[in-house]
């Protein structure tokens, strides 16, 4: 359904181009991403290495 619709956001109304931000703002946050999606991985990475094997399956008995 959203293909038929394609290129409006709102149909006959406003384009996914005019709805878009600015590209200097699009380039900013691109950078941004590219610098804090790798620490954020990198600290997930951390994390499951350290606690890799300490928990242990819940027994009640």
């Amino acid at each position: 359904m959203a293909y038929s619709f394609w290129p409006y956001v709102l149909p006959d109304s406003l384009t996914v181009w005019q709805a878009a931000a600015a590209p200097e703002s699009l380039r900013i946050i691109l950078w941004g991403a590219l610098a804090v999606v790798p620490v954020i991985l990198g600290y997930t990475l951390l994390a499951y290495r350290i606690f890799r094997g300490k928990a242990t399956a819940l027994d009640y008995d």
